[in-house]
């Protein structure tokens, strides 16, 4: 290769140092990004303890505010959660506003976690990292924001089947922990046919695979989201269910392409067809050799005074 050649190579990135550590020093990063990532929830969930009052618990008990009169004790009188003990609304506050603090400190906390193992990851997996958490994080988001819209029409239907004669008075703490799970759950269920996706990738779940159990998955999906669906009621668990199969069927159209990449790249490689008990068809004739001249050539042979040894030596060589 000549002197050119090698200066038009490209240079090598400079190895980042973090990804050379020794364990201790680790291990010490985690404590200082750990301490990070809890001294932003901490402060996430001061915000959220003082957004409870200021629109946050309006936003959440607005759902079964929003109920026909008639279907809440109150009726047109208002709207309110009870609290059967004395320290239950302290207990939900906190809680309420952890949740909301994990929310609200999640760039934070997703970036410690992020640069924590970045550098051990290589470019092409740095670029699928950060496409998956950004998908992941818009699924769930989703998710979420469909719990929330169906869940009027959830509420509705199951207080209606009490009858006419009942009136509903809902505690806070359970009213508040059936929305936080019903989000959850739905933004959870989201993230299925990313993982489907993630193993399609890493080639353990081909599309033909895929494709071919595709009738089981859509059966399993609405299985699923009848157990999940904390309101167990036909409503909710088809917003979740039809999403759900409407994303898992794209989810096997992005494997077809990406098996379809696969299958050209290894066609491009050789002895990709050969079985394994076969020898690989080896070309065995000779390469032609350059016969361009070399720069070496103009170089003249060493002089037999500088060759080592007695003259006898010299001759014989």
């Amino acid at each position: 290769m000549s002197g050119p050649s090698l200066r038009r190579r490209r240079r090598r990135p400079p190895r980042d140092a973090e990804a050379t550590m020794s364990l201790i020093a680790h291990l010490t990063e985690l404590r200082n990004r750990v301490a990070k990532a809890l001294l932003a929830l901490a402060l996430g969930t001061v915000a959220g303890f003082l957004w409870y009052d200021h629109g946050l618990l309006t936003f959440l008990s607005a759902p079964y505010c929003s109920l026909p009169a008639d279907l809440r004790f109150q009726g047109d009188e208002g709207c309110s959660l009870v609290v059967l003990d004395v320290f239950g609304g302290v207990l939900l506050r906190l809680k309420i506003g952890l949740i909301a603090g994990a929310v609200l400190s999640s760039p934070f906390w997703l970036w410690q976690l992020w640069a924590f193992i970045t550098p051990g990851l290589k470019r092409n997996e740095k670029r699928h990292a950060i496409t998956f958490v950004a998908a992941s994080t818009t699924l769930f988001a989703l998710g979420a924001v469909l719990a929330y819209v169906t869940l009027y029409k959830g509420l509705e239907l199951l207080l209606e089947l009490a009858g006419d004669e009942v009136a509903f008075q809902l505690t806070a703490p359970d009213y508040l922990g059936f929305v936080i799970s019903l989000l959850v759950a739905f933004g959870l269920s989201f993230e299925l046919p990313l993982i489907a996706v993630a193993l399609n990738l890493v080639g353990v779940l081909s599309h033909a695979t895929l494709a071919k159990s595709r009738r089981w998955i859509f059966f399993l999906t609405i299985v699923f989201a009848a157990f999940v669906t904390p309101t167990q009621d036909p409503f909710t668990m088809l917003a979740m269910a039809l999403p759900m199969v409407l994303l898992f069927e794209m989810a096997i159209q992005v494997a077809r392409v990406v098996d379809k990449r696969r299958a050209r790249r290894e066609a491009a490689e050789h002895f990709h067809d050969v079985p394994d008990g076969e020898a690989s068809p080896l070309d065995a004739r000779p390469s032609t050799l350059d016969a361009r001249h070399s720069p070496l050539d103009a170089v003249p042979p060493p002089s037999e005074d500088l060759l080592p040894g007695p003259p006898a030596e010299r001759s014989r060589r």
